[in-house]
């Protein structure tokens, strides 16, 4: 089944189109931390939380938007301007000398991703009639997603050890342009229009089958508990390391990567670990084990202060690696598994959207009240947001719930 997918041509460059911008994703994230640093010092975290809160707005207000509107223009060419628009400003964040301006640029970029992402995804029931290759498509897009988490960081730690960090974001602009290039080189039919009772219907229909499914309200729950613990990782990382430890900046990028490392290893297990466990099961024991690292991460601070030894805080970003995986990684099934054919784009965007709407949340908080108040009272208030989120999830999904391996209609009737 794989090399038969791989076979059609168009899937192929546009995978391929998604790879090389995730890549570029990766590496620019790494390297707005690393420029907020330098141009915020000891704020870091609160402009590196704030930069991440605007792109977590756009991404919450434009994306389902963009994807119910992406069937009304020519979607190659849409797709190859917005990967020009994210390689414009990115080329354009090196000569930043402002906070304000790295906020702009941030917004202008992250519109793009957040258009960029429905579009594609609106595009592969078009090249990929068959449900078997659309199905194994999207599964692949998720594993995408994930071995980006371990090598953009990977990659940027390789590269700061012999360049500036500034080379970083030349880097990501040739990888949306190779993206861009890659789409043109690929064939992708236009969509039928539907009127705009449809589209807006489109907008919302997706929220609305989340709010109805109890598995997807547990699944909601557990997007929270994943933005509050990764939130530390994501924001707190450049200043624990660089100003706290005082290491260099490529060890940033180290720490990011062993927590990408632990994704990784969950990712590759998941097929096996689901034959002997349910998606519930594996996905509520990894919102636990994420919880219970940060539990243990901010009793650290009590105990040790500022003198963090360094193996601990790599097994910690490790751990909360570990249990990201296992929420991650089964969600799309359950999302595919609890909705009929037809419903799956508007369900995809409903969770890219909210899930993201749970990172609004917590970036802020994981950039501002640390910079405010310190590492402790941030961290207990991200944990808390965590263990709200997993008992939700629990009390919403209920352990005798299985998840429908029926048909289609079946799995519309079973919520």
């Amino acid at each position: 089944m794989t090399a038969t997918l791989f076979r059609i041509r168009d899937y192929r460059h546009l995978f391929g189109a998604q790879l090389v911008a995730l890549a570029g994703n990766g590496l620019t994230t790494v390297a707005l931390g690393l420029l907020a640093f330098a141009l915020a010092g000891d704020n870091a975290a609160a402009v590196l939380g704030t930069a991440l809160a605007i792109k977590m707005i756009t991404y919450v207000t434009i994306a389902p938007i963009a994807g119910a509107y992406a069937t009304r223009f020519n979607r190659r060419r849409l797709l190859v301007m917005l990967d020009l628009v994210r390689a414009g400003g990115v080329v354009a964040l090196p000569f930043a000398d402002q906070i304000w301006h790295v906020y702009l640029l941030v917004a202008l970029m992250q519109s793009a991703s957040a258009a960029f992402t429905p579009t594609f995804q609106a595009t592969l029931p078009d090249i990929l009639p068959k449900e078997e290759h659309y199905t194994r498509a999207l599964s692949y897009s998720q594993l995408a997603s994930t071995l980006e988490t371990l090598l953009s960081p990977l990659l940027a730690a390789v590269l700061i050890s012999f360049i500036d960090f500034h080379w970083l974001f030349a880097a990501t602009a040739v990888g949306f342009l190779a993206s861009a290039v890659l789409v043109v080189s690929s064939s992708i039919p236009d969509a039928a229009t539907g009127d705009e009772d449809d589209l807006v219907d489109r907008i919302l229909s997706g929220v609305r089958i989340f709010a109805a499914t109890p598995r997807l309200r547990g699944l909601l729950g557990l997007n929270l508990t994943v933005a509050a613990v990764g939130s530390i990782v994501m924001v707190n990382t450049v200043n624990l390391v660089q100003q706290d430890l005082g290491r260099p900046a490529a060890d940033v990028a180290w720490l990011l990567t062993a927590n990408g490392a632990g994704v990784l290893v969950v990712a590759l297990a998941m097929p096996h670990l689901l034959r002997r466990s349910t998606e519930r099961t594996m996905m509520i024991t990894g919102a636990t084990i994420m919880t219970g690292a940060a539990i243990a991460l901010t009793a650290f601070t009590v105990g040790v202060g500022d003198r963090w030894p360094w193996p601990i805080l790599i097994g910690i970003w490790t751990v909360i690696g570990l249990g990201s995986g296992a929420v991650l990684t089964p969600a799309g099934n359950v999302i595919r598994r609890s909705s009929a054919p037809h419903e799956r784009p508007a369900l995809f965007a409903a969770q890219f959207s909210l899930s993201h709407a749970c990172w609004l949340l917590a970036y802020p908080i994981a950039g501002w009240v640390a910079t405010g108040f310190g590492y402790t009272i941030t961290w207990t208030i991200l944990t808390v947001l965590a263990v709200l989120g997993t008992t939700a999830a629990r009390f919403a999904w209920r352990a005798d719930e299985v998840l429908p391996r029926t048909s289609a209609v079946s799995v519309a009737e079973s919520r």
